[in-house]
């Protein structure tokens, strides 16, 4: 298994912008967010896409590979982190250097359509890749990032917390849509056991929605015997339906030992008279695997860091996952 190298204090970190023109669209969340990064010490360079818009994109699908290369390619960049998500970060994958990435590694992060990009890299060259924050949702918090989300990111990528350990059920902040003000910190509802049990297993996944666009593509990583975590934001309980039976018709929950749900920002029901975690144990049957629910990764304030590949336990006994080895080396 291949891993980066931690971050530390001056350090430079790229930026990509491989879907939404998000930096455009939300310029004062966007200088938050870079001034955030300088405060945890941080050199940054700007991608070459990053003050572009093209609709709903920031620019052609050969630019925006081409500006993750070009990063990939400057040795003086440790890390490439993504400005938010958009729905075509997929378009990409065929045109990313993996191999000089393979033989050169950083830290690569993002969440969301970003699932694309890190799940990709990690299918193509093993190396450890990093579902988490994103710099106009996260790092662009108003006033400033929230401090749990500051902590696990430092825990994960500055090497702050060694493997193993568990886990914490975090206070919440809800609704990033509200910019401008302060938010109120809330008591979450915990992580939910849908089915007990305890298993181990690298952990792989990200925005369910997301993998409907490259899933069994040689940009899908394996699944067998994984912890697979997904999560969306901002969909249905039919396009749920979906996308959860393409994993059951697809085989994945008879091959992974166990499946982590994270929470659903702004979720609709559709007026259906059961709850989505309802929805999923009537699709999965009778597959007998833990299933942990309601989990603070992705769409939601803070939100954990999950290196993809790193091995974890998986408890639903007990409520708690647990990283056995670190995402990046000293």
């Amino acid at each position: 298994m291949l891993k980066p190298k931690s971050l530390k204090r001056g350090d430079t970190v790229g930026i990509i912008t491989p879907s939404s023109p998000a930096p455009v669209l939300y310029k004062e969340r966007y200088q938050r967010g870079l001034i955030q990064l300088e405060k945890l010490g941080f050199n940054i360079v700007e991608g070459s896409c990053t003050r572009e818009i093209q609709s709903y994109r920031s620019s052609s699908i050969r630019a925006r590979a081409e500006e993750i290369n070009e990063l990939i390619y400057n040795d003086d960049v440790k890390a490439i982190l993504s400005t938010d998500g958009g729905l075509n970060s997929n378009s990409l994958l065929p045109y990313i250097d993996y191999e000089y990435l393979k033989n050169k590694p950083k830290v690569v992060m993002g969440y969301s359509d970003v699932t694309a990009l890190i799940l990709g890299i990690y299918a193509k060259t093993g190396l450890t890749t990093f579902y988490g924050p994103a710099i106009i949702p996260s790092f662009g918090e108003f006033p400033e990032m929230v401090p749990k989300g500051k902590e696990y990111f430092e825990d994960i990528v500055k090497l702050k917390k060694r493997a193993p350990f568990s886990l914490e059920v975090p206070l919440e902040r809800l609704d990033w849509n509200s910019q401008d003000r302060e938010k109120e910190m809330f008591n979450n509802e915990s992580w939910i056991p849908l089915r007990e049990g305890i298993a181990t297993g690298k952990l792989i996944g990200g925005n369910l929605n997301t993998m409907t666009g490259f899933f069994g593509s040689e940009y899908f990583p394996k699944l067998k015997g994984a912890i697979l975590f997904i999560e969306d934001g901002y969909k249905d309980m039919a396009i749920q339906e979906r996308s959860l039976s393409m994993l059951k018709v697809a085989g994945v929950f008879d091959e992974i030992a166990g499946l982590v749900i994270g929470k659903h920002d702004h979720f609709n029901d559709l007026g259906s008279p059961f709850s989505l975690d309802e929805l999923l144990i009537e699709i999965i049957g009778d597959t007998n695997i833990p299933i942990l629910s309601n989990f603070d990764i992705g769409h939601t304030f803070p939100s954990h860091v999950f290196p993809i590949g790193i091995e974890v336990v998986l408890d639903t006994t007990q409520g708690t996952i647990t990283f056995l080895e670190d995402g990046v080396f000293e």
